[in-house]
């Protein structure tokens, strides 16, 4: 694949520019790879990844502080993901197909033969996080679902986890090499003036981030600021509100807390759902019973170690902005202690505030903490939580309700449709900090939750990123791709428009 346009490429060094030039040499014939070809790829690497989790797994936990029960877990999730992108390249849903057969009776005049589907955009770049250093990094969902689109990847390792990102790209490189996958299709980068320099690269047709606001929005605007600008999908900040209405706090208050607390304290918060204000009515009678259940908690859990010295600094400024807040109140002071080094270990801080106290000082306390923070906002009777979500919101990955089982009013109808117009995802029920990998996930959100706010980074619609549209018009069929053709030898679903169908368009509507 060669760049499409006659701006002069970047200047990378020798080692970036092998790297790149290989992933755009492997491009077309990667992209030319049969369903099932890419499919058996994938699933080599989840093999691959399952079969060293004896060696990443304690590598993980030594370079993040993360337990070695949530990081298997989160193994697990990495590998399930790429068997799950298998079966939808195989199935060739995601291609959507779509064949509008010529007509000489069309209503319009003549039609000619139309056929649509999706298209591999080419070489990805992917800004690995250091959160889920699986999940979420060398071989994530946003390497998973490129791969699955049939796009070369490079990604750019989270100096938080060096090693592991290092070994994980032998291991998935090794992997696709065996099943026969062109050279260059995967690569591993560091550095974070070499990802800025690939992202410039005008060979690079798309990346993806996972990170901080202030970050993403620095690659976001270098990706659009491109002679060439490309579609930059970039998971950033959000505070995930909660909503607890007065039948839960009457009815399940403690299984609330529990919930809550777990949510909070769960990988020492450094979640992108962690759910950061929990708004519930005044005189909520709260304090004792989240103090309690924080004890029980920390007792099992202990001191729990932030991923890196970064995470602790901002951590620590947030937390400590909030504290000073005026009309802020404190319901279990947590703890924080930082080594020599900057790594931080901490204990879940939980807080509440009033509501007009969290409305004059909005700017400086509505901000992402990443790490066990939580703040309860402490609402007057007769406030409509619609307009809360209204007021102080303007994107966030979750927006969860908490209500009594079988609560249904219209002031929950309003809840919802409020969060539907702020949130990718909206919960009834359950804690945000749960991410189920499913066909039917949406993981986003309008900014600063996302740049894209139409995309997800979670499920099987994460493929559409790295595809585009193409239409081919009365081609012969020997000239088409396999997914549009008469013959249909990759046996996708194929949405067929026959001949003299326009006569009969509206009849739907008025039966």
């Amino acid at each position: 694949m060669t760049t499409p346009y006659t701006d002069s490429p970047s200047q990378l060094d020798p080692a970036l520019e092998k790297v790149v030039a290989a992933a755009d040499a492997a491009a077309t014939a990667f992209a030319d790879t049969t369903p099932r070809q890419r499919a058996s790829a994938l699933l080599a690497v989840a093999d691959a990844l399952d079969a060293h989790a004896d060696e990443l797994v304690p590598l993980a936990a030594e370079e993040t502080g993360l337990g070695t029960a949530r990081l298997t877990g989160e193994l697990k999730r990495t590998t399930v993901q790429l068997r799950l992108f298998a079966d939808v390249v195989v199935d060739g849903s995601y291609l959507d197909v779509r064949i509008d057969r010529a007509d000489d009776d069309y209503v319009l005049g003549v039609r000619p033969d139309l056929r649509r589907m999706k298209v591999p955009v080419g070489p990805v770049l992917n800004f690995a996080a250091s959160n889920f250093p699986f999940a979420f990094s060398v071989a994530g969902g946003d390497t998973a679902s490129a791969l699955a689109a049939g796009c070369p990847v490079i990604v750019k390792a989270h100096p938080g986890h060096p090693r592991l990102s290092a070994r994980t790209g032998e291991i998935v490189t090794a992997a696709l090499s065996a099943a026969g996958m062109p050279a260059g299709v995967f690569a591993v980068i560091e550095g974070q003036d070499e990802g800025v320099a690939v992202l410039k690269d005008p060979r690079i047709r798309a990346a993806a981030f996972t990170g901080s606001v202030r970050a993403g929005r620095i690659l976001a605007d270098i990706a659009a600021g491109r002679p060439q600008p490309i579609p930059f999908y970039g998971e950033l900040g959000s505070v995930n509100p909660v909503f607890v209405t007065e039948q839960a706090l009457a009815t399940r208050a403690e299984d609330v807390v529990r919930g809550f607390v777990g949510s909070v304290s769960g990988s020492a918060g450094q979640l992108c759902t962690k759910p950061g204000f929990v708004f519930v009515p005044e005189g909520h009678g709260l304090d004792d019973i989240i103090a309690a259940v924080v004890a029980e908690s920390n007792a099992q859990l202990g001191e729990q170690r932030l991923l890196n010295p970064n995470i602790t600094s901002g951590y620590c400024g947030q937390r400590d902005t909030v504290l000073a807040g005026e009309g802020v109140r404190t319901v279990v002071e947590g703890s924080v202690r930082v080594d020599d080094q900057g790594h931080g270990w901490t204990t879940p801080t939980v807080v509440a505030i009033p509501l007009s106290a969290l409305r004059a000082q909005r700017r400086q306390l509505l901000e992402e903490a990443f790490g066990p923070f939580s703040v309860l906002v402490e609402v007057p009777a007769g406030t409509s939580y619609a307009d809360v979500v209204t007021e102080f919101f303007t994107g966030s990955l979750t927006v969860t309700v908490q209500a009594a089982d079988g609560e249904v009013s219209d002031e929950l109808r309003s809840l919802v449709r409020a969060a539907t117009d702020v949130a990718g995802r909206v919960i009834y029920g359950g804690w945000p900090t749960g991410v189920a990998v499913t066909h039917a996930q949406q993981h986003g959100g309008p900014w600063p939750a996302t740049t894209n706010d139409s995309s997800t980074s979670v499920g099987t619609a994460a493929i559409d990123r790295f595809l585009r549209a193409v239409a081919y018009q009365s081609l012969p069929q020997q000239l088409l791709p396999p997914a549009v053709r008469d013959d249909n030898p990759w046996s996708v679903p194929q949405a067929i428009d026959d001949a003299g169908s326009s006569r009969t368009w509206g009849s739907a509507a008025n039966s």
